[in-house]
């Protein structure tokens, strides 16, 4: 949703970072460029100066001034301001000290309160609450059993005492009390002692008076602990007006911004918060029922600026990853087993339950730069790896060695590929039992940095996280070619008169006497390398 707002900011920054010194027309012409962007975004007005003005203080004052790299101060600034008009601070539900907690959902009709209670109630579950569904949507055809359907996916109960408006208009049954069956609802709750009620209300295509009166009468039977206003986050600037109108008919303690996946510019989510008053605190990010995750505002600010997202990457991935299949796999990394295919294809189905592969690199820092090449990126990569392993014989998984030509025509044919992406999935896999091989010997990555030895953790069990010991340099060497001669020929003879190699020495050299270090004789190194020391 924020890729455009994104490239506009990081190209505005990248500019900046040309720069030694800021001065006052630098600052002047980047605050310009951000209200551009900030305005194409459909962000309010009211929120653009206010934020542009909060920017420009700063960046004229001696915080950045007196930084010594100013273009990064001012991209922390721009970041400090991003996650103070998103709301500060993250902010979850206050549960009641007597259950149950009632949790009401209000907001226009298409937003998804529906699909939204159905995440909202699961994630509640994964939490080891207790959560009640209660229909009192009476007005929309079929959402009484579209909520049906959602609570029995999310593996929660639904009261559902009413069928509600089982036709194509869009009217109230007769006989229809969304009121009564929200207080039921909240009874029902409390004596089957379910510690959290999530009431789903009617909406309206639009903000009306009989909307508002529904809405209020909820609030004011089941008394809730939290209103939660449901925004479609691709409306732009009508989810201002509309959030606006709800706060001050209804009230609401939150937002949740569902459809965030969207491909709209963003300006609802950067605008709520700072308009309304009142904090973002969860958002729908696709179509299935884990797609739902808690608002972070530093992280959002973060995803805007293109620095990622990694502490969520690093939360989806703790619920994804079996921990006992994790260990099993450490067992056998320091038992000194080869990782196989059936490791690699766990490892490959662990990575598709973390959800979408775009939406996991996205949350990479710096990603915004290839976001491209993340869009032309096939989600179906993955089940075509799995259907690969899944032709291949136990034998064949264990021992990748065995597959010849026959073999891989005789997979391709199973998994409905071709033999040369059998042989690209093969190579992947030969990098993948490397890299395993490389950190179950203690070694990280391998090789180390250019230059710098083996830092600590890169140098294999032996090193044990110490620098290798450098070798004895030589005596100096006369810039008179003469006398480097002279030493050159001097080495040569003390090499050729060197005592015996003794028993057990290392690679069968003499020591060197006591008394004198071993010089480098240039005639001995290979043609070109000789050379380059003979001009030292």
């Amino acid at each position: 949703m924020f890729a455009t707002l994104s490239d506009r900011l990081t190209s505005t920054f990248k500019n900046l970072r040309t720069k030694g010194r800021l001065s006052e027309a630098d600052i002047d012409a980047t605050i310009r460029e951000i209200r551009r962007a900030l305005l194409d975004a459909d962000v309010a007005v009211t929120v653009v100066r206010q934020f542009t003005g909060a920017v420009r203080e700063r960046a004229l004052s001696a915080e950045v001034s007196a930084a010594l790299n100013p273009a990064q101060q001012v991209v922390k600034v721009v970041n400090e301001e991003l996650v103070a008009i998103l709301g500060g601070q993250t902010r979850t539900l206050a549960f009641a000290k007597q259950p149950p907690t009632v949790v009401m959902l209000a907001g226009l009709q298409g937003a998804g309160k529906t699909t939204l209670a159905g995440k909202l109630a699961l994630w509640l579950r994964e939490q080891g609450h207790t959560p009640l569904l209660v229909a009192a949507d009476l007005q929309r055809p079929n959402a009484v059993t579209q909520l049906q359907v959602v609570g029995e996916r999310a593996g929660v109960p639904v009261y559902a005492p009413h069928p509600g408006n089982q036709g194509a208009d869009d009217v109230l049954p007769a006989g229809a009390d969304p009121v009564a069956v929200a207080r039921a609802g909240v009874e029902t709750a409390r004596q089957k002692q379910h510690d959290v009620v999530v009431v789903d209300t009617a909406g309206r295509l639009g903000v009306d008076a009989e909307l508002m009166a529904q809405a209020s009468d909820i609030r004011d039977a089941v008394q809730p602990d939290e209103v939660l206003f449901v925004v479609d986050a691709m409306i732009g600037q009508d989810a201002v007006t509309t959030a606006q109108a709800f706060a001050d008919g209804v009230g609401f303690t939150g937002v949740v911004l569902s459809k965030l996946d969207g491909d709209a510019r963003g300006g609802a989510a950067l605008s709520i918060a700072s308009v309304t008053g009142r904090p973002i605190m969860y958002a729908s990010t696709g179509e299935k029922l884990t797609d739902f995750e808690v608002f972070h505002p530093d992280r959002m600010a973060s995803r805007i600026l293109d620095m990622g997202d990694v502490l969520t990457l690093i939360e989806q991935a703790e619920k994804a990853f079996d921990a006992e299949q994790a260990e099993k796999m450490a067992g056998k990394l320091v038992a000194g087993e080869d990782f196989t295919l059936e490791d690699f294809l766990v490892q490959m189905q662990q990575l598709k339950n973390m959800g979408s592969i775009k939406k996991m690199f996205g949350m990479l820092p710096g990603m915004g730069q290839m976001r491209e090449a993340l869009e032309n990126f096939d989600e179906r990569e993955v089940d075509r790896i799995e259907a690969i392993i899944r032709s291949m014989t136990p034998g064949e998984r264990q021992n990748p060695k065995i597959i010849n030509g026959s073999r891989r025509a005789r997979i391709a044919r199973g998994s409905g590929t071709t033999t040369s992406e059998i042989n690209q999935l093969l190579e992947r896999f030969d990098g993948a039992k490397k890299m395993m091989r490389q950190m179950a010997k203690g070694g990280g990555m391998p090789g180390g940095m250019p230059g710098m030895g083996n830092l600590p953790g890169m140098g294999g069990k032996k090193s044990r996280g110490r620098q290798a010991p450098q070798p004895k340099r030589g005596k100096a060497r006369s810039g008179n070619p003469a006398k480097r001669a002279e030493q050159e020929r001097a080495a040569a003879a003390r090499a050729a008169a060197g005592p015996a190699a003794p028993a057990g020495s290392a690679f069968g050299l003499g020591a060197a006497p006591a008394t004198e270090t071993s010089e480098l004789d240039p005639s001995s190194l290979p043609s070109g390398l000789g050379d380059l020391f003979k001009g030292r």
